[in-house]
């Protein structure tokens, strides 16, 4: 229709009385022009979309954003494939390998066993928000001088824990399995263990700083969240950036963590920051319903997530089996903290107390 819009198109913003005139004065070209370009429509399109269908915008953007996100994919896997998996002391042995999520998404594992002394139980370590499983090498390696394989994966939804979860118990039958989670991780780990048939698979949970009280950072975010989250789901903003709050009260663990490539600083997309208030929002409302076996640590001086919910969880939790420790002063990662190695015992004899006690 732009041929006849093009003249037309002035006259609409003038006086209606002159436009009369005109299509009355251009009515048999007009209805030639119509029969022309409707005969267009039903005859040459319809053939010319069979013969050869048009790529939608859509779908051409679509498809560029999967194969950057392919790449990007590949990029992080090879630099994982780097970090170094612990002291090389000949008494662990690790290994890395690819699990493939609920999703399909190709997740990256890490796994480290003991060489000598039989396996006690395992550990399945689930990381914290914009974080990654090498990080937790160190911490790997001291459970393993004391028995414990490790397990870490690098999870993109809740339910990869449980199918993770379900796959390395059938590698390791018999075994007692423990998950690990910390922080947003650790919210990650206590919902999975709300479901029964996680519940039943494991000894008990440990929750290092976990992200239990959740709040947006005005409430309008939380308002439009849940609309953001469908329309825009990778939009991003800079609410949850913790770059600028200390996270350790060792210096030199700081400048490794910002100064690693897999580490994420930059804003959070819409979708991940309404999926974190949504879990924490059923957390709270159903910390009475918590049966599993749980430890949970946290620092007081903590100021990325909140240590009175912590304590609130573990006042109402209906768990026979449950512990706390605070530590005074102690900020976020309590596992890259100076003490990291007495609090890293702290778990390994509340995990042997549990087997104990289980018998």
């Amino acid at each position: 229709m732009s041929s006849i819009d093009a003249p037309m198109e002035p006259l609409t913003s003038g006086a209606s009385n002159r436009i009369i005139p005109l299509l009355k004065a251009f009515r048999a070209s007009l209805i030639f022009v119509y029969t022309f370009f409707l005969s267009f429509l039903l005859f040459v399109l319809p053939r010319r979309n069979r013969a050869a269908p048009p790529s939608s915008p859509r779908k051409n953007l679509k498809r560029r954003w999967l194969v950057r996100e392919e790449e990007d994919t590949f990029r992080r896997r090879a630099l994982a494939q780097d970090v170094g998996m612990g002291h090389d002391d000949g008494c662990c042995r690790w290994n890395t390998s690819i699990f493939y999520g609920v999703r399909n998404n190709a997740l990256f594992c890490r796994s480290w066993f003991p060489v000598y002394g039989d396996l006690k139980g395992i550990m399945i370590i689930i990381h914290g928000l914009n974080e990654h499983s090498g990080r937790y090498a160190d911490f790997a390696r001291q459970l393993t001088l004391c028995n414990f394989g490790v397990y870490a994966m690098d999870w993109i939804v809740v339910a990869d824990t449980g199918a993770f979860l379900e796959k390395i118990r059938s590698e390791n039958p018999g075994i007692p399995c423990f998950l690990f989670g910390h922080s947003t991780g650790g919210a990650v780990v206590l919902k999975a263990a709300s479901r029964p048939h996680i519940e039943v698979m494991v000894e008990g949970i440990i929750l290092t700083s976990p992200a239990l009280r959740v709040k947006p950072s005005h409430p309008i975010v939380g308002a439009v969240a849940p609309i953001f989250s469908l329309v825009a789901p990778r939009f991003q903003f800079k609410g949850a950036n913790k770059r600028g709050i200390p996270v350790s009260r060792d210096p030199a663990a700081l400048l490794a963590k910002y100064s690693d490539p897999l580490v994420y600083t930059g804003p959070i997309r819409v979708r991940t920051g309404h999926e974190i208030l949504r879990i924490s929002s059923y957390l709270m409302r159903n910390f009475k319903s918590v049966t599993v076996p749980f430890f949970v640590l946290h620092g007081t001086a903590d100021k990325v997530t909140d240590p009175l919910a912590s304590q609130d969880l573990y006042n109402k939790a209906a768990s026979e089996f449950k512990d706390i420790k605070l530590y005074d002063g102690f900020l976020h990662d309590l596992l890259f903290e100076p003490e990291r190695e007495e609090i890293a015992q702290d778990i390994i004899s509340w995990m042997e107390n549990r087997l104990f006690t289980s018998i």
